[in-house]
């Protein structure tokens, strides 16, 4: 199988597993497909883990610091208008964000989900590239439903329909704003770039590559009209530092020496003008040859 690490950046990266012999439709569907379900992923790993933190998602119109909010029930209270009932229960912790009640589960089945989204995250990351663990969709959709079976132990009541756990588990990506929707790639849209140039559409990935198996390639996704991607640097992020701290130290070296005008090198070996005779002759300096004989 062709093996393609899609690296768009440090952070995001997967390797995936295709044939030269599949179309580059087939190969950009697939890589799509992994790229926004892990970007999925990682969103329903955050919200996951403020649900078991802090509990259910509060509605829109009712999110805010809950002190404040008490502040303003009792001042409402005073002027005679009616305030909805905050009820908490018994593991409240208090969202500092004000976009969840602070009715969490219990701390024993919070840590499930905690556990669960600890490794979807692991699934997901960077270091499965190291690994040289290739990313499936089955595999991340497992995750996904275990992180699903986690909240159904903690929420067997279900969760609000506003809540971002549940809209993440249902799918529905309409919801998704800001800059995690500026990350998700639309199939229609999508280009894979590789060696500085894009991988046409209906023709065979084995046109450009080469009829072997055993191909790696680093390619990247970008959106349509964006242009060529940025080509990988000709070092590693690792290599470059370690470049640097060989300059370094070798700059350290250099001013060591320009500063050092004592003549303690005169007793080295290097600097004994015999050293070349007494090697030639096989001997070391203070032989002498002779009883009562000059030594050399």
């Amino acid at each position: 199988m062709v093996l393609i690490h899609l690296k768009n950046s440090d952070t995001d990266q997967f390797l995936a597993q295709v044939s030269y012999k599949d179309s580059n439709d087939v190969v950009i569907e697939k890589l799509v497909k992994v790229w926004n379900m892990r970007l999925r992923i990682g969103r329903l790993c955050d919200a996951a883990t403020g649900l078991a933190e802090y509990g259910p998602a509060k509605p829109e119109k009712e999110r805010g610091l809950d002190d404040i909010q008490e502040l303003a029930d009792e001042d409402a209270k005073k002027h005679g208008e009616s305030v909805p009932e905050r009820t908490r229960n018994e593991h409240y912790v208090m969202d500092p964000s004000g976009s969840r009640t602070g009715n969490r589960c219990r701390p024993d089945l919070a840590d499930v989900i905690k556990k669960t989204c600890e490794d979807a995250r692991a699934a997901i990351s960077k270091n499965q590239v190291a690994a040289k663990v290739p990313l499936e969709m089955d595999t991340l959709k497992e995750k996904i439903e275990n992180i699903r079976g986690a909240v159904m132990i903690c929420y067997p009541q279900g969760l609000p329909p506003y809540d971002p756990v549940r809209l993440e588990l249902e799918e529905d990506e309409s919801e998704v704003a800001g800059a995690a929707a500026q990350q998700i790639i639309d199939l229609d849209d999508a280009t894979l770039w590789w060696a500085g140039k894009e991988l046409p559409r209906g023709k065979l990935l084995g046109d450009r590559t080469g009829r072997n198996e055993k191909t790696k390639i680093v390619a990247k996704l970008v959106k349509k009209g964006a242009g060529p991607p940025a080509r990988e640097p000709a070092v590693t992020e690792d290599e470059r530092k370690a470049m640097m701290a060989h300059y370094f130290k070798k700059q350290e070296e250099y001013k060591k020496m320009a500063e050092d005008d004592e003549d303690d090198y005169t007793t080295s070996s290097w600097a004994n003008p015999k050293a070349l005779k007494s090697s030639l002759i096989g001997g070391s300096s203070g032989v002498a040859f002779r009883p009562g004989g000059r030594r050399l």
